[in-house]
């Protein structure tokens, strides 16, 4: 092989390498925008339009030009999912409808949303927090239920015999604090 061939074998091999940086660089630098978009994508497929929407909406300063049109075209189904999905809510009542609805099928982190929205905006919502405390029970937090239904409690009274018969409350039965929150009255 002359010196001249070599030469240019060796310029081709550092080549690509040399070039090969800059785009491992890019991708680098794009790599958590790129993972915020999958996240956000992931969430449309599992059914959560409104925190979708957010995802991508917090994609859309950092993104890239090819990923911008992308965010927009989701967040446009996500909205157009939305509203023939039904949740737009006319009273909080049929909101915990669907709270409960969920809680009962294992949704779990949207039905604690569906309550947390009840609260957010009607505070003395005692069947959002006798909810709450439902849902505090089926997943095993013990002090967040009781502190639920205490509140629950104490906004309406009769919320107390309700819980006395509910058998969602089965797992808080054995913990003394829960008797004493129902029976205050025996010594």
């Amino acid at each position: 092989m002359t010196q001249e061939a070599r030469s240019a074998a060796t310029s081709r091999k550092k080549s690509p390498s040399v070039a090969a940086k800059p785009v491992s660089h890019s991708s680098t630098a794009t790599a958590p925008v790129f993972h915020q978009y999958q996240a956000a994508v992931q969430l449309v497929q599992q059914g959560k339009f409104e925190k979708a929407i957010a995802a991508f909406e917090k994609v859309l300063p950092a993104a890239p030009p090819e990923i911008i049109e992308r965010c927009r075209m989701y967040i446009q189904t996500c909205q157009r999912q939305m509203s023939e999905n039904g949740l737009a809510f006319t009273t909080p009542e049929e909101r915990y409808d669907y709270a409960i609805s969920q809680l009962n099928a294992g949704y779990f982190d949207d039905a604690a949303e569906q309550l947390q929205i009840i609260l957010a905006e009607h505070p003395d919502a005692d069947y959002a927090l006798y909810g709450l405390a439902i849902l505090d029970s089926i997943t095993g937090r013990a002090q967040e239920c009781l502190d639920n239904l205490a509140r629950a409690i104490e906004l309406n009274p009769r919320n107390r015999l309700q819980a006395r018969s509910d058998n969602d409350f089965q797992s808080m039965v054995d913990d003394p604090r829960f008797t004493e929150l129902l029976y205050p009255e025996v010594p």
